[in-house]
Order: structure tokens, then C-alpha cells, then sequence
């Protein structure tokens, strides 16, 4: 009762509500209710609380129209929040911009200094990253550049690195996650 949540502490700024499109649909019907009427209750009290937010919704659903037809997301919740809609291509249709974020990705690391020194990609290096369909986008190819860092012997990383944390992601989060946090 005496705790707020996020849109209280997004008041007068900006809440990113990411994957909306798998919200149950009770909770759509909680998110509906607090963009039109710009007041939230919480937990245990009968009192409202105005709010001011903006919303920034994201879904990976490249087909969001087709969650509505089945059911899965409700059309009046898809109109609140599609005030303006961003497409964002997915990496595979960014081809020519792989390298340039794998590198900006790669400088990252090497600022955050995990202790796997300053890595660089190889032209061959290159060439597999850009051929890649990136099904997890920037996450992906991010763990990918982090798990053939962490496991490539010297200062630049070759196609053998990247193909090996691609084939073996399952088997190296662990190992990596424990890295992270050591």
C-alpha cells in the first residue's frame, strides 16, 4: 500500500513497456484502464493516483495485427498506444550495418575491461558476422561477441571464435554470467 509502482515513479517522464504484446490479456485491460483515465490504484488501496507518463511499447511481433485477429492482444490497447510506430528492421535486413555494430559492441567491451583484454574482429571475422541471421538481434550477436572474447586466445577474433560462442551459446552462459558477476 504505502509502495508505488512504476507509473508512479515514471511520473512526468517516460515508461518503456517492452514485449507488451505478450501481457496477459487481464493485464491489458489494467494497461487500458490507466492510459485513458491517467490514474493508478495500488495494491490493497481504493485510492487513485494520478499519473502523467508517456509510453514507449515495444513487441518483437513483426505481425502485431495478427496477435489482435487471434485474440492475443486487444485492438483498442494496440490504437491507445500506436500514437506514432517505429518499424525496426531486424539485423538480417541490416546487413550492411553488422560490422559497424559489431565493432561499436565490441569497443564497449573493451571500455568495461572484463578482464579478456582489448578484442578485434578479423576480416574473416567480418565476413561470417555479416552472414549470420541474428535471430536474437543486438542481444544476440552482443553475447556472442562477449562469449568469443572471453574464449579466443590473443587480440582479434576469427570466424572459428564467433562460429564456436554461436554453436555453443547454451553450453557457455554459465560460464559467462558467472564471469560477469566475479
Amino acid at each position: 500500500r504505502d509502495k508505488g509502482g512504476r507509473f508512479e515513479a515514471a511520473h512526468g517522464g517516460t515508461l518503456l513497456l517492452d514485449e507488451v504484446s505478450t501481457m496477459e490479456l487481464p493485464l491489458q485491460v489494467k494497461l487500458l484502464r490507466v492510459l485513458q483515465e491517467r490514474e493508478v490504484e495500488r495494491v490493497g488501496d481504493v485510492r487513485t493516483i494520478p499519473v502523467d507518463v508517456r509510453i514507449i511499447a515495444a513487441t518483437n511481433r513483426e505481425d502485431i495485427f495478427k496477435e489482435i485477429e487471434e485474440g492475443r492482444f486487444r485492438e483498442d490497447l494496440y490504437h491507445r498506444l500506436a500514437v506514432i510506430v517505429l518499424r525496426l528492421p531486424p539485423l538480417r535486413e541490416l546487413r550492411s550495418d553488422i560490422i559497424s555494430l559489431a565493432e561499436h559492441l565490441l569497443g564497449k567491451l573493451n571500455k568495461q575491461d572484463l578482464g579478456f583484454g582489448h578484442k578485434k574482429l578479423s576480416a574473416n571475422a567480418k565476413t561470417f558476422v555479416k552472414k549470420q541471421s541474428w535471430r536474437g538481434n543486438v542481444r544476440q550477436l552482443n553475447n556472442v561477441l562477449i562469449q568469443a572474447s572471453l574464449m579466443a586466445d590473443g587480440d582479434t577474433l576469427h570466424q572459428s571464435d564467433i562460429r564456436a560462442a554461436i554453436e555453443d551459446a547454451p553450453h557457455r552462459s554459465k560460464e559467462v554470467h558467472e564471469h560477469q558477476l566475479g
